[in-house]
């Protein structure tokens, strides 16, 4: 095998040996599996979740611990993966952790289906009531309904799993929020630890039900292998993440504003699809209309400012609209599990920065180009304008009555002087100049 073909292989070779750790690790037999569960609840969660328990039952693991930090998220998301947990065969528990980490809204229903719940210490839980789109109780028929199918789906997770019911159907009726040391208290979880290994020592010997029958855990001492999601999944959940999406749509109108003032087409390329990318993300966000709009106002504003000598005040209201779009381009949540999110405020004010220098940037070049003299791209250095006229040309696109003319070497936008067509081919004689446009009679052949 000659050398270059054992280059070309080399990358395969190292692809295969990186695949086959990656199948060794993930099939290690005995160990529990440990799925990391960050960020909004949605679909790319949900089949990371239903896999991991998979891929934990094929390799023998005697249970799977899910590391959960979450503001909530879909209700049919949330559905999918309860049910996950309830029909698992093996156990499942959760450990809202490390300190500092929620299980608001969905992942109340999350880790109250668990059959071993726990929290680590400076942690909460809760929150889960159904709210309008913004913020506001839900009145009348519809909100009943959505009240009570949300209390009738916690109290069945709550019995299932032995957890008090009254303490979960606070937690929807009166938008209860609770430390860990209050829900230990109150029986909603099982163990408060300080890490993950902590968890399966206190968990150690405990009986829980699995489908139904009794299954003794026995985890003290127990390897324990992670599972996180793959770079695909990882990329399309890192969408939901509120920042992301409102930075990508923010690159996303740069991109469109410099193709309006340097027509490139990569830019704009590459700014559309920043967009369309930022609205995967808000797919599975509490999208507030009226924040977008306000953006969408900014971009106008901005647009201006480009093409109508405001001095800045354009520019200054569109920086304006576009702070106060940022803060309001997530409402409160509007079902019982969706989740509570904000734009940070240290991105806002970063963002808002970087737009204002990107829009002097592009103001700035806008100005020096008005200042610049007037001229035809069909002007070659050192020749003035007014030397053209007594020329001969030809007509290179029809004279409509306007058109173009070769002359003087270049081509020219030109109109016929008595508004007459003049096919292409004629030859012409420059009789006059409006502006950068010549003025052309036909010459008699």
């Amino acid at each position: 095998m000659d050398r270059r073909r054992l280059i070309r292989l080399l990358p395969l070779v190292a692809g295969l040996l990186l695949l086959l750790g990656s199948m060794a690790r993930s099939a290690e037999p005995g160990a529990v599996v440990v799925l990391p569960t960050k960020g909004v609840v949605d679909q790319i969660l949900t089949g990371y979740l239903r896999e991991g328990i998979a891929k934990a039952v094929a390799t023998g693991a005697p249970a799977v611990v899910v590391q959960l930090d979450t503001p909530g998220g879909s209700l049919d998301s949330t559905r999918e993966i309860v049910q996950t947990f309830l029909d698992a065969p093996i156990p499942v528990m959760v450990w809202v952790g490390p300190a500092g980490a929620r299980a608001a809204s969905a992942g109340t229903f999350i880790t109250l289906a668990a059959h071993v719940a726990s929290m680590a210490p400076s942690t909460n839980i809760g929150a889960a009531t159904p709210v309008g789109g913004q913020g506001e109780d839900i009145e009348g028929a519809m909100g009943d309904k959505v009240l009570n199918d949300t209390v009738a789906s916690i109290t069945a997770i709550a019995q299932e799993r032995g957890r008090p019911v009254h303490w979960a159907v606070s937690t929807v009726v009166d938008a209860a929020s609770y430390t860990v040391d209050e829900a230990l208290a109150a029986g909603a979880i099982d163990i408060k630890a300080t890490s993950i290994d902590d968890l399966l020592t206190q968990a150690d010997g405990r009986t829980v039900t699995v489908r139904g029958e009794p299954w003794v855990l026995a985890t003290a001492g127990v390897p324990t292998t992670e599972e996180a999601m793959n770079p695909f999944q990882a990329f399309l959940h890192l969408l939901a993440d509120p920042n992301i999406a409102f930075i990508l749509f923010t690159i996303g109108f740069y991109g469109l504003l410099f193709e309006l003032q340097n027509p490139n087409f990569v830019t704009g390329i590459l700014g559309a699809f920043a967009i369309i990318l930022a609205f995967i993300g808000f797919g599975s966000l509490p999208l507030n209309i009226a924040g977008l709009l306000l953006i969408g106002l900014s971009i106008i504003l901005f647009v201006l400012e480009l093409t109508v000598t405001s001095h800045g005040l354009l520019a200054i209201g569109g920086l304006v609209a576009f702070a106060l779009g940022a803060s309001a381009l997530y409402t409160e949540t509007g079902t019982p599990t969706a989740p509570s999110v904000e734009v940070a405020t240290p991105i806002i004010v970063t963002m808002t920065v970087l737009t204002a220098l990107f829009m002097g940037v592009v103001l700035w070049a806008a100005l020096k180009t008005r200042r610049m003299p007037v001229v035809n791209v069909g002007i070659r250095s050192g020749e003035a304008a007014g030397d053209l006229i007594g020329r001969e040309g030809e007509v290179r696109r029809a004279l409509l009555p306007s058109g173009t003319v070769y002359a003087a070497g270049e081509e020219w936008t030109a109109r016929s002087a008595d508004g007459r067509v003049v096919e292409r081919g004629t030859p012409v004689r420059i009789t006059d100049q409006d502006g950068l446009v010549l003025i052309v009679d036909p010459l008699a052949r």
